[in-house]
């Protein structure tokens, strides 16, 4: 098979995703899921009138000529708290005592606030004048009866759960989370409570992919290390089937793929590419066992982040239901000179910057598939296009924002 192009790549493994499913949960337990309902108010909030703030309901027409130096008096009618309603009509020449967030009696049409009084006996010294309206909270000046206060398809944040209290919503429908199988390959990589040695290195890619998985909605199910011999090979993939992915990180090389490629054939994987046009990340394989999407992510583990951000990611967001699978891209002023050869989409791990109102961007050191150094320092992605070989300082440059 030849190279295909990212957004090629991208868009043949979307067109194999389908959604998870639904469930009822509490919204106590919502927060990072995605929403598979619009959430719309069954009443106003707040549902009637209310203060603004702890001081005198009152009529503003009565206050009008109220100065510091000549005060009006009014006469003291009721308390109001919150929570509770006046018990009869306020008059001209009457303030009611009321507290934030209490419902404006009825007659009244101001509200002035206690520090410009003086309570005296039975009655007040207002201190001030207010306008009609002043310091009152108007019914539905939140949320009105009726509206759609969150669309489906969002991944729920704090500020939805608050919406969804108010709204008096307790559970809410959210998609299933995908489970996701994670198996790491090679006879040089080690878990992380073995012994080094030799040439042996540490499975980071498990624990980096479980971490992004996580991340992106989804249930990392680790199944630990394949060794390279077609039997582990075969018994970690039939395991990793259960799930509703497979994502497998190293023997996707060209000199290697030939052990994982078999033994996914002969559990009846649909190939459908295994090289992309990119770096980090050229040797990427895709394909299907069943309705089973499969990702077989190169073992560098530069290339295996990468990888996943632009295409496992966006997959398990579809599968949840998001209504923008796309990663989040902005435009940024390059700081410095940077080269490459033409033929490949390069994404640089780069610090972007915002600082008085302009946007920078720095490829954060060292770029090799290898070195996670430089990705740990990174918040985006720089996008260098394919058949560009070089983009001067002070241009203007895409950057793929990291979640």
């Amino acid at each position: 098979m030849s190279m295909i192009h990212v957004d090629e790549a991208r868009e043949t493994i979307l067109s194999r995703i389908a959604f998870k499913g639904v469930e009822k949960i509490s919204i106590a337990e919502s927060l990072g899921r995605v929403l598979t309902e619009d959430i719309v108010a069954r009443r106003s909030n707040p549902p009637m009138d209310n203060s603004a703030m702890d001081g005198y309901a009152l009529i503003a027409e009565d206050i009008e000529s109220a100065t510091p130096e000549n005060p009006v008096r009014l006469e003291l009618g009721e308390e109001i708290a919150a929570g509770y309603s006046a018990q009869t009509v306020l008059k001209r020449g009457q303030a009611f005592r009321i507290m934030t967030g209490a419902p404006i009696p009825q007659g009244a049409n101001a509200v002035i606030m206690q520090e410009d009084t003086e309570k005296n006996g039975n009655s007040v010294l207002v201190k001030d004048r207010a306008d009609v309206g002043e310091n009152i909270r108007e019914a539905g000046e939140d949320v009105k009866t009726g509206e759609m206060v969150i669309a489906k398809g969002v991944r729920i944040t704090p500020a939805h759960i608050g919406m969804m209290a108010v709204v008096g919503r307790s559970q809410v429908y959210v998609s299933q989370r995908p489970q996701v199988a994670i198996l790491s390959t090679g006879d040089e990589i080690l878990d992380l409570d073995e012994q080094p040695t030799g040439p042996c290195i540490y499975n980071s890619n498990g624990y980096m992919l479980a971490a992004q998985i996580r991340s992106a909605g989804g249930i990392p199910v680790y199944l630990g290390i394949a060794r390279d011999t077609e039997e582990d090979l075969l018994e970690k993939f039939q395991w990793a089937l259960k799930c509703d992915v497979v994502v497998s990180s190293g023997g996707v090389s060209v000199g290697d793929y030939d052990l994982v490629k078999a033994s996914l054939k002969k559990l009846g994987q649909e190939m459908l590419f295994w090289k992309v046009a990119m770096k980090p990340g050229k040797p990427l394989a895709f394909g299907r066992i069943g309705e089973t999407p499969v990702f077989g992510l190169p073992g560098n583990p530069v290339s295996s982040f990468v990888s996943f951000e632009q295409f496992v990611r966006p997959s398990l967001k579809k599968m949840q239901g998001c209504t923008d699978v796309a990663a989040k891209t902005i435009k940024a002023t390059l700081t410095r000179t940077i080269h490459k050869k033409a033929g490949r989409l390069h994404f640089l791990s780069s610090v972007v910057d915002w600082k008085d109102d302009k946007v920078t961007v720095t490829p954060a050191g060292e770029q090799g598939s290898g070195v996670l150094k430089s990705t740990v320092h990174a918040n985006g992605l720089l996008i260098f296009p394919l058949d560009a070989t070089e983009i001067k300082e002070g241009a203007e440059v895409s950057v793929q924002l990291l979640e």
